[in-house]
């Protein structure tokens, strides 16, 4: 859990997905709206294409299989909406996989090869220690659910208790997303967020901005 917690330096703060954009046009404005757009993303956008990369990145490293785990690290880079929503994946991709080798004795930096998409490096890392792939799936959307809700917070702005009760209300989602992708193959992948990669790309040139994306 330490590796998906806030502390973990992969600079996750710095990024909100198109919501800051959402945020100017009215598009999210309170609990409600912030509640659904997350979960929109969780069921239908990037989140559903992490889902997919990450079991299966978890199963091929597993299995050793080197050719199958490069080609799901291209499909992460290649699965992206908008440049914004690319640059948010492999940048935390590359900062987790340079700290996990730096501070958990991992296999390796990213140093050498692609910068990898987030859900690869972490499904990496999980699948060496052990960690079913339940769990671990769980616990990255979690993760990233948790990410989108504290921007949202921030932007809008709403309080820290308005942020726990869209986490708790999102958390059957969160499970049913795991389930979901486990019970998938890799030709499921894909994503029908079109307004949310809309927003990222406003994103990209609104006039005032506190977020990377």
């Amino acid at each position: 859990m330490a590796w998906l917690g806030p502390s973990f330096p992969v600079g996750a703060y710095a990024y909100s997905h198109g919501i800051e954009y959402a945020v100017e046009a009215g598009l999210v404005h309170d609990q409600d709206t912030l509640a659904t757009w997350v979960r929109g993303i969780l069921r239908f956008g990037a989140a559903r294409v992490d889902a997919d990369l990450y079991r299966e990145t978890w199963h091929a490293t597993r299995c050793g299989d080197s050719e199958r785990l490069a080609a799901v690290g291209a499909l992460g880079r290649a699965m992206r909406g908008t440049f914004e929503i690319a640059a948010e994946t492999t940048a935390q991709g590359t900062a987790f996989e340079d700290t996990v080798a730096a501070a958990w004795n991992g296999d390796g930096s990213a140093d050498g090869h692609p910068p990898p998409a987030y859900p690869v490096s972490v499904a990496t890392a999980v699948a060496r220690e052990d960690i079913p792939v339940r769990e671990g799936l769980a616990a990255y959307l979690h993760a990233v659910t948790a990410n989108l809700v504290s921007a949202g917070i921030r932007l809008i702005p709403l309080g820290q208790v308005a942020g726990q009760r869209i986490l708790a209300d999102l958390e059957s989602d969160v499970l049913q997303a795991t389930g979901e992708a486990l019970g998938r193959s890799l030709d499921d992948i894909g994503s029908a967020a079109v307004v949310v990669d809309w927003a990222s790309i406003r994103h990209e040139t609104q006039y005032t901005r506190l977020f990377r994306s």
